[in-house]
């Protein structure tokens, strides 16, 4: 069984005024295990402990009490940190720096070898598609092209722990479905991913394992197949089939006291229908002023590069 990358028993977070008064409780006995290689999503709705239990994660904020484990070590240990990627639910850079500059300044902070610093940064700037666009301040970037630029600084140092607040906030439908094609690919390269989002329909494409927290407490835990599971209805999909077909497949399922909920005709989503369209445009070549649509992982995520 692959080792235990993130392990919380019994958390606790009360804050307090001034008088060191009791003024919430936000976390309310966590119980929380996150394995090696997995996505995890950690949802619920405003208030229910999720950002409350990344800060604990990060070293941010401390426990009131319970026990908590990050990569071996208690979270905000040089040790644990420095193995750590974290794009924030709000993104803030400087805004008079370049995307490049962004990159190259969170490269050096990381201690990323300068033999591999410059070739990162623009197979990063490659994969958010953010190229031609990587030598224009951030203050005049869309809000979707700062979170694009937020995820390569997230992974410029070539993170064990992926934390993910909001992945897809700001983010076109294009953008979308690349955060969630980059996400099974980390996966896929060993890394562990913990994301925190209320775009469950996503959460629920990419994540292995999911918690529903509210007041505090883990509601519902396990994973995404079984917690979503129903045992009333059965989905069949078939090819598409004559009226006269399928009349008789209805009529014989009738007969068998089942119910027909519905029947129709195949249709793409609307996802599928707007990354066609947009393809279809590039091929015409037409251009953007924004981001490009990126690229695949850069080679050295995931020990593609002898020194991290």
């Amino acid at each position: 069984m692959a080792p235990d990358v993130i392990r919380i028993k019994g958390l606790r977070k009360v804050f307090r005024d001034f008088w060191l008064r009791a003024r919430v409780e936000a976390l309310s006995g966590v119980d929380l295990t996150i394995r090696s290689g997995e996505v995890y999503g950690l949802l619920g709705p405003n208030g229910s402990g999720k950002s409350t239990t990344i800060q604990i994660l990060l070293g941010l904020i401390f426990p009131t009490a319970g026990e908590v484990e990050v990569l071996g070590a208690p979270p905000g240990t040089p040790e644990s940190k420095s193995r750590i990627g974290y794009l924030p639910e709000d993104s803030v850079f400087y805004p008079f720096l370049s995307g490049r500059e962004m990159l190259d300044l969170s490269a050096r902070l990381c201690r990323v070898p300068d033999a591999n610093r410059m070739e990162r940064i623009e197979a990063l700037l490659q994969m958010v598609g953010l190229r031609e666009a990587a030598d224009r301040e951030i203050g005049d970037y869309s809000k979707g092209m700062q979170r694009r630029i937020g995820i390569a600084q997230a992974l410029i140092h070539d993170p064990d722990l992926i934390i993910l607040d909001e992945p897809t906030n700001g983010l076109d439908p294009l953008g979308v479905r690349q955060v969630k094609d980059w996400i099974q690919g980390l996966r896929a390269r060993g890394k562990t991913i913990l994301i925190s989002s209320h775009l469950l329909a996503d959460v629920e494409q990419v994540c292995d394992r999911v918690s529903i927290l509210y007041g505090g407490k883990v509601q519902a835990e396990g994973a995404v197949e079984e917690i979503l599971e129903r045992d009333d209805r059965t989905i069949w999909i078939t090819s598409r089939v004559e009226s006269e077909a399928l009349d008789s497949a209805e009529k014989l399922l009738r007969e068998q006291g089942l119910d027909v909920i519905s029947v129709k005709p195949g249709s793409k989503s609307l996802e599928e229908k707007f990354l066609e369209t947009v393809e279809e445009a590039r091929e015409r070549g037409e251009t953007t002023a924004g981001a490009e649509p990126g690229g695949g992982l850069p080679a050295f995520l995931g020990g593609g590069e002898d020194n991290k």
